[in-house]
């Protein structure tokens, strides 16, 4: 079985407040965006599960979230059956695009199918959260509002099309690192009830001038590339321009596909410190629920 594990990014982040547990209480705009990791599921005997990945820095077991997903199925439902999981991995790590939680979200609901489990989303949804907060959301795709620690979700209508730009410093932020350190007394909140308002009615104008994140408070002042980016990508003529997630990718949203293929051929020529610089879109929830294959994919596109 092959699928496809899609990244996220995060036009609207807030931060509320923290719980009694030591997690933080979030208020989240999701979206999904075309770039991806490539995943095979197969079925062996040996009833082990075995991980293998095209980036030899990632761990293969249990550290490795597509291993625990795999893991969690098997012992959940007494599967006898060995898994074989095999990652080939575009989305860069450690990034705050939520590879690892996609990665996770796709086995669960490739071992569903394979193993001919038929579980519904919302099963497999609370079975996610145990992986991590990012996953519920993953399984879902889209463009959703996210709250609690990040599992209650509300699908919300698709973020008009438009090119984005994603583009990665080749650093790592710890997230635990940025929440410690993080003083909401001192942050600006962005306008996430704005956002929404604005998506419903195809506004993107509206949401790009509503884009905030209270985690670039301690991510950029720690890594001083995050607003190096975001400055080059405003000078190429990005509409509106964020960190993602705990980051450290910056993203941009451009008015055109010229525009953003513009933008990302400069990076790439004058910033050699950039891990990756990719022109996305995004994808709406019924592709991401499908997880077909690459080439059923391709003809489902063609249809939109």
């Amino acid at each position: 079985m092959n699928l496809r594990a899609y990244a996220k990014i995060n036009p609207g982040l807030d931060v509320t407040g923290t719980r009694a547990d030591g997690y933080h209480e979030v208020r989240m705009i999701m979206q999904t965006v075309d770039l991806y990791d490539e995943i095979s599921l197969e079925a062996c005997g040996g009833g082990e599960i075995i991980c293998s990945c095209s980036r030899d820095d990632l761990p293969c077991d249990d550290r490795n979230l597509a291993v625990r997903a795999a893991s969690l199925l098997v012992k959940q439902f007494d599967i006898s059956s060995g898994v074989k999981i095999r990652l080939n991995k575009n989305i860069p790590v450690a990034a705050g695009l939520a590879g690892g939680s996609s990665d996770a979200a796709a086995v669960l609901i490739g071992i569903s199918r394979l193993f001919r489990l038929n579980l519904r989303e919302g099963e497999l949804a609370r079975l996610a959260v145990q992986i991590g907060a990012d996953v519920p959301y993953c399984l879902m795709g889209g463009t959703a509002l996210a709250e609690g620690i990040g599992e209650i979700l509300t699908p919300l209508p698709d973020l008009p099309e438009c090119p984005i730009v994603i583009a990665k410093p080749a650093v790592s932020v710890s997230t635990g690192y940025v929440y410690q350190n993080l003083d909401l007394a001192k942050t600006e909140h962005p306008d996430i009830d704005g956002m929404q308002r604005a998506i419903g009615a195809g506004d993107l104008p509206g949401v790009t001038e509503r884009l905030g994140n209270v985690l670039e408070s301690v991510s950029e002042p720690a890594f001083p590339a995050i607003r190096e980016v975001k400055k080059n990508l405003r000078e190429h003529g990005a509409s509106g321009v964020l960190m993602s997630g705990s980051g450290p990718t910056v993203f941009g949203i451009f008015p055109d596909c010229a525009a953003a293929e513009c933008a990302a051929d400069e990076l790439r020529r004058s910033r050699s410190d950039l891990e990756i610089v990719s022109v996305t879109r995004p994808v709406k929830r019924s592709t991401v629920n499908d997880y077909h294959t690459g080439e059923q994919l391709d003809d489902r596109r063609q249809t939109q």
